[in-house]
């Protein structure tokens, strides 16, 4: 709940009170004590407020009961002072009338006071705990969404190129070799790059810049691949601008390139986007000598990663058999704006 709408509630409040404490009663009952009614309501308002904004924030302490019983003294004290000048020095003075008699004693004026004043500062307190409570609530979301962000952020640094290296030493090989591969390499490298610093910061990228960058990492894995056409890459894409996390489907892809056959095997990769469901589906054989599980760091923090960014509005499946690895993943992106 932001201010504003503690505000409404703060006025709310003494609109009611101001009807049932002082108009009613005047234009209902006819009443002939409005002026102490008036003087009542005015110092319920200021007892109130010397409650909410300095006697409970500085004094109350729930694990320290004497200071509990200070706060609520003080709070009294402020509510039979205000009374005490309004109804007992102001009106005589300059009215000539008085709301108890001048025989009051003040053991009797304090006790009927405390009872007067203790409705007004039961419900300033609760006002107070019910902001102190959204103050708490709006930090420790503003916390949980920092930590989110910075989670978020690590696992994107985690999964930050590692075939960048390798994409270097081929370039070289090329460049000593004095290939006409060479320049297309450098520049698919400096697209990745360009990928990895600036975009990788982004929140959210058109799903046509991830798949850019998809396009640039296999041109650069060609390379090194005697048969490069057993990469099969189909993709559908009808709404380029759709936004997505950036490197949601790029470690899959490094995941294959790093423990993939691409002796006779290849691999098989298609994205689609109909009815603006991501679909990435990723398949791959494994090296002979890789029988194991392949599911690496990277894949773990996409799934951590799927979890934090689309709770509820993903499906992951993974196959890992001792011959093959597929992957089919579906993000529903319907709600992502770019």
């Amino acid at each position: 709940m932001k201010n504003s709408k503690l505000l409404y509630l703060h006025i709310f409040f003494w609109t009611i009170y101001i009807i049932g404490a002082v108009l009613i009663p005047y234009f209902v009952f006819h009443s002939n004590a409005t002026i102490f009614n008036i003087t009542f309501f005015i110092t319920s308002i200021i007892c109130f407020y010397v409650n909410y904004f300095i006697v409970v924030p500085r004094f109350f302490d729930a694990d320290k009961i004497y200071k509990s019983f200070i706060a609520f003294f003080l709070s009294v004290s402020s509510f039979v002072l205000v009374r005490y000048f309004a109804e007992e020095w102001f009106l005589p003075t300059y009215f000539g009338i008085r709301n108890y008699s001048e025989d009051t004693g003040f053991g009797f004026y304090l006790f009927d006071n405390i009872f007067y004043s203790s409705t007004t500062i039961f419900i300033s307190t609760t006002f107070w705990f019910f902001k102190y409570s959204i103050i708490a609530e709006e930090e420790k979301s503003q916390l949980v969404e920092a930590k989110k962000n910075a989670e978020l952020q690590a696992l994107k640094t985690q999964i930050n190129p590692h075939f960048i290296f390798n994409s270097l030493n081929n370039i070289y090989s090329l460049v000593y070799q004095k290939s006409d591969n060479a320049l297309p390499a450098i520049e698919e490298l400096s697209r990745l790059l360009r990928y990895s610093t600036k975009d990788l910061g982004e929140d959210r990228i058109a799903l046509e810049k991830e798949i850019g960058y998809i396009e640039s990492l296999m041109a650069l894995e060609k390379l090194r691949i005697k048969n490069p056409e057993l990469l099969v890459f189909e993709k559908k894409i009808l709404h380029p601008n759709l936004s997505i996390s950036p490197m949601i489907l790029v470690p899959f892809i490094e995941n294959a390139f790093k423990h993939g056959d691409f002796r006779n095997k290849g691999f098989e990769m298609r994205i689609s986007d109909e009815d603006k469901i991501l679909h990435f589906y990723l398949l791959n054989y494994k090296k002979e000598k890789m029988k194991d599980s392949v599911s690496g760091i990277g894949i773990e923090n996409v799934r951590k990663r799927l979890e934090i960014l689309y709770p509820q509005k993903y499906t992951l499946n993974i196959k890992d058999s001792k011959q093959e690895f597929v992957v089919d993943l579906k993000i529903n992106l319907r709600d992502e704006n770019h």
